[in-house]
């Protein structure tokens, strides 16, 4: 009898320990990482534009007439090679109403000399005359038959004359003017009264960076004619956000990627703009924005294809470490007391460890204590994870 009921109090045992086992939850299917250690670094990435720093806005430095400039964007200049050779602006072109107006000008103007030409001939007899009377009472007030207001009236009169002599002379100079420009009027008219030149010359050497007055034409002066730049002298201009410009230093290392070569090109940051600006993003978000200037320190040799306002994507090392104990970022979350902590697989059982994370690298984070190399965790943990709940490595398809 005891033994009967022994037996059947195993069976029972054992049939409630199957029922468990077959009633019990599947295990979770998570993705797991391994925690390794290697080169960690914390960045600030952001799109950047090449610029030539030697860059030579040339324009015209007189009003004129400027002929075709041949050279084309990327032509080798010497400095001093003349660029172009501005001309004079050529005369308004008459029609047959202006020019008869003109011819009339001259006309007129020939006969104002002539005018005052014999104004002057008279005006010079007069001043001899003045002249001759003058000295003859001066002689006669010298034997007492002249009066001496005589004499004074006399000299006044000389004097009077002289002035009025002079007078006509100039107004024989300002005809001969007044016929010469109408006369110049006349025959200058729709061409160039001159054939002087104004050199504009390159004023480095370098290459044509671009022409913005290609065809020939009249130019004002300040106007732009070309562009000129040494393509070696290359800076990146980077816009980075106000919030990550603070954490930027120069002599900070940069590396540009995408840049249309194979290998990342090393940089430095050389300086970092005061002042910021707003920008509105793509998104149509209102941004502050700092930018941030790098040279390019990898030989020229390896990046020559690199132009002017090319793009490249400028990756800022605000720290690295070569060996850093590291857990991929989507392994941590932030615990109610507000701490930090990830779940770690151990024999198909994940148990809620507390890390203590340090710098945040991208995807990675690296782990100050609380885990160790090889260790196993769970990459986004959901809900349906929780401190000793089963799981199954989920195997990628």
């Amino acid at each position: 009898m005891n033994r009967r009921w022994i037996v059947l109090v195993l069976a029972a045992f054992a049939l409630v320990a199957v029922l468990a086992y077959a009633l019990r939850p599947e295990p979770e299917p998570v993705t797991l990482a391994t925690v390794t250690r290697g080169p960690l670094a914390v960045t600030v990435e952001e799109e950047g534009r090449t610029r030539v720093v030697e860059r030579y806005d040339v324009s015209a430095p007189v009003a004129a007439w400027a002929p075709r400039i041949t050279l084309d964007p990327g032509d080798r200049v010497q400095t001093g090679e003349t660029l172009v050779a501005l001309q004079p602006t050529p005369a308004a072109a008459l029609d047959p109403r202006a020019r008869a107006e003109a011819e009339a000008q001259v006309d007129r103007a020939r006969a104002s000399l002539e005018a005052e030409q014999a104004r002057l001939q008279a005006s010079r007899a007069s001043a001899d005359y003045a002249q001759s009377e003058s000295r003859r009472l001066s002689g006669l007030r010298m034997d007492g038959q002249v009066s001496r207001s005589d004499v004074e009236r006399a000299q006044s009169e000389a004097l009077r004359a002289d002035a009025e002599l002079r007078s006509a002379r100039y107004a024989v100079d300002v005809a001969r003017e007044d016929l010469r420009a109408a006369q110049a009027r006349l025959k200058f008219a729709g061409q160039s009264a001159t054939p002087d030149t104004v050199a504009v010359k390159a004023p480095v050497d370098g290459e044509v960076l671009a022409v913005q007055h290609e065809s020939q034409g009249v130019v004002s002066a300040g106007e732009p004619l070309l562009t000129v730049g040494n393509p070696r002298s290359l800076e990146v201009v980077v816009e980075v956000l106000s919030a990550d410009a603070v954490r930027i230093r120069p002599g900070m290392e940069v590396r540009f990627h995408r840049w249309g070569g194979d290998d990342a090109l090393e940089g430095r940051v050389r300086r970092v703009e005061p002042s910021g600006f707003t920008k509105i993003s793509a998104l149509g978000v209102e941004e502050q924005r700092v930018r941030v200037i790098a040279d390019i320190t990898t030989p020229y040799e390896d990046w020559q294809g690199l132009g002017d306002a090319y793009r490249v994507e400028a990756e800022f090392i605000l720290w690295s470490a070569p060996d850093v104990l590291q857990v991929p970022e989507t392994a941590v979350f932030r615990t109610p007391d507000g701490g930090r902590a990830v779940y770690v697989a151990v024999d198909g059982v994940a148990h809620q460890r507390a890390v203590k994370p340090g710098h945040e690298g991208g995807l990675q984070v690296e782990v100050l204590n609380g885990l160790q190399a090889g260790d196993q965790v769970v990459l986004q943990p959901g809900t349906a994870v929780t401190d000793g709940t089963r799981v199954t490595r989920l195997e990628p398809q």
